[in-house]
């Protein structure tokens, strides 16, 4: 017996000398998945973030537990009362069950069906609703699947642990990236170049550096905020220092977005289907009807290369795509749970929206709609704006449950959280970025602020005591440069012009070529590629015979004079050249100068 307790007592120290958690917490303790620790029960469900992962807060049941967020409306009750269940939360139409659906290999498939990451299997906290994620636990997950980890797979005495090399990083508890040296330090404005362990940094077209300071400064005319509240929209400065009204009757706190060329706002009211929009150029402030939508509109964005608008709809789970003219609309994404936001990169082909239902999440796809792509799934609870750092190809959203700010690279990876809750963060509404701030509405202190787009810090707020505020854009040129660009999604560039045609079952985006006159003789067409290979073929050939003609005159002529000679050895032997002191400049075989 006491060489057995002593085994025991020897395998608990080892385990918690190397900083693990205890295999069970105490009474009075809940478990932190991610941290793998325990924190007071009575710090769930408080409001606050004491796990690193969030798990105290997920989808907290209105009753009396704080439930994880698969338990809510899975047609299954949980909470005594079954409001974890009920019409007023979850809605008439539910979540489709995932039966028949195929878990992806870093997610361990339910009993049910039902996908859940594969790090919660076995955690001593049942994540499935129908708690067969804590069967079987005795066994070696990395056994199966290599426990769902990208890598390197360690088992423990409860449950297992994913690892990466060296040169990468853990995201999601089971899949490794590679570390990007420039958004790791994370000290670039714009341009990042890290070569040999040295970081350099540049400014993209359109903007100048800064001598001092090293930041990126846009060139042109000053930038202008505009946001949208109860009272109509309002324009200030990056500053604060001076707010004008645009018109009262141009009011409601609904998304808002722009066309700098000709400095036009689209902006919808909010609980509203229809958009509208109104020039700010100084020469006109009527306000014209765009389009009628079936559903309230959540969140506009603007393709200012193929003149096209793009906007979420909640009510109708979609996303619809329109002319900026009005004349032409339909849905081009259904099925989502709640979408909130939707931004667009036209040079690079690539549409970005937001949803905040039951199982949050950001994707995208390309401008058609096709090729949809998951990027953000975990620690998002309700993102309800975008926006997009042009320069440094990274996606921004601000996220209410979560009160903040986070971004992520074009692919999903690289995430950070840049700036966390701060007492101007409880409700955050709209979000822009423009050089080296990130700008955003807050609904509760009805304020409009700005922070350091790296770190949050130089937190500044620029405006209050504004009545229900709403989205927030900028205008600037450098905001929606005129760039050669995907025609509808990446990988797809047109020599000439992009056409969009939204009539058909799916839109359809194709390169237009320029048409062939008539009479070609009344102005000459441009030289295509075979035409200019052949012509520098011929030159060529010209060239060389001349060289030759001129070295045969050159070696005739040569041979009395005294003052250089040439000669081979041998056949196999390289031509030898005996420079003179002085004479005249003679040419070998290949044609350079002696």
């Amino acid at each position: 017996m006491v060489p057995l307790a002593a085994l025991t007592l020897l395998l608990v120290c080892a385990f918690t000398c190397h900083g693990k958690a205890p295999l069970r917490c105490q009474k009075g303790e809940f478990w932190c998945r991610r941290s793998r620790s325990c924190i007071a029960e009575h710090l769930v469900c408080d409001g606050e973030y004491d796990c690193g992962d969030g798990r105290d807060k997920d989808s907290c049941g209105p009753s009396d537990s704080c439930l994880p967020r698969l338990k809510v409306c899975d047609g299954r009750t949980d909470c005594r009362d079954g409001r974890d269940e009920s019409p007023e939360l979850c809605g008439s139409v539910r979540p489709l069950a995932k039966a028949a659906q195929a878990c992806a290999a870093s997610e361990f498939q339910c009993g049910n069906g039902q996908c859940i990451q594969q790090a919660w299997r076995c955690d001593h906290s049942a994540d499935c609703s129908d708690g067969s994620d804590e069967d079987d636990c005795d066994q070696d997950e990395c056994q199966v699947n290599n426990g769902g980890c990208s890598h390197h797979c360690e088992d423990q005495l409860m449950g297992f642990l994913c690892h990466c090399p060296d040169n990468m990083r853990l995201v999601g508890d089971s899949q490794c990236e590679d570390v990007d040296a420039c958004l790791e330090a994370d000290v670039c404005d714009q341009l990042c170049v890290h070569l040999n362990g040295n970081i350099s940094c540049n400014c993209a077209d359109g903007y100048d550096m800064d001598p001092t300071t090293a930041e990126c400064k846009a060139r042109g005319d000053e930038a202008q905020l505009v946001f949208t509240s109860a009272k109509g929209l309002r324009r200030t400065s990056l500053t604060g220092t001076e707010t004008k009204s645009l018109g009262p009757h141009l009011s409601g706190p609904g998304p808002v977005a722009a066309l700098v060329s000709n400095r036009t706002l689209y902006w919808a009211w909010q609980g509203r289907g229809s958009i509208y929009r109104v020039s700010v150029d100084g020469t006109s402030q009527a306000i014209k009807l765009v389009l009628r939508v079936n559903s309230s509109v959540s969140g506009l964005a603007v393709d200012w290369i193929h003149q096209l608008l793009y906007w979420t709809s909640a009510e109708s789970g979609s996303v619809g795509v329109g002319r900026l003219d009005g004349s032409e609309q339909r849905q081009l994404i259904m099925g989502l749970d709640e979408p909130s936001a939707v931004t667009v990169e036209p040079v690079q082909g690539i549409l970005f929206w937001a949803q905040s239902g039951s199982f949050p999440k950001i994707e995208r796809a390309g401008m058609d709609g096709q090729d949809r792509q998951t990027l953000v799934t975990s620690a998002v609870r309700r993102p309800v704006a975008l926006t997009l750092d042009l320069p440094r190809q990274l996606l921004y959203w601000a996220d209410q449950g979560t009160r903040s700010i986070s971004r992520v690279n074009l692919e999903g990876r690289e995430r950070k959280t840049v700036v966390e809750s701060n007492g101007y963060l409880d409700r955050p509404l709209g979000l822009a970025i423009f050089e080296g701030f990130v700008y955003w509405t807050e609904g509760v202190t009805s304020s409009v602020c700005r922070a350091n787009k790296h770190n949050g810090g130089q937190l500044r707020v620029l405006t209050t005591d504004i009545p229900l505020p709403g989205g927030v854009v900028i205008l600037q040129p450098v905001l929606q440069p005129n760039a050669p660009s995907m025609c509808g999604r990446p990988g797809t560039v047109c020599r000439h012009r992009c056409e969009v045609d939204l009539l058909p079952q799916s839109p359809q985006f194709s390169c237009v070529f320029p048409e062939t006159p008539s009479n070609t003789s009344e102005e000459p067409s441009e030289p295509t590629a075979a035409e200019i290979i052949g012509l520098i073929t011929i030159f060529s050939v010209l060239l060389l015979v001349l060289i030759v003609c001129w070295w045969r005159d050159l070696s005739g002529s040569s041979r009395p004079l005294t003052v250089q000679s040439v000669y081979l050895r041998e056949s196999r032997d390289a031509l030898i050249i005996q420079r003179p002191q002085m004479g005249p400049r003679l040419w070998s075989p290949q044609g350079n100068s002696a």
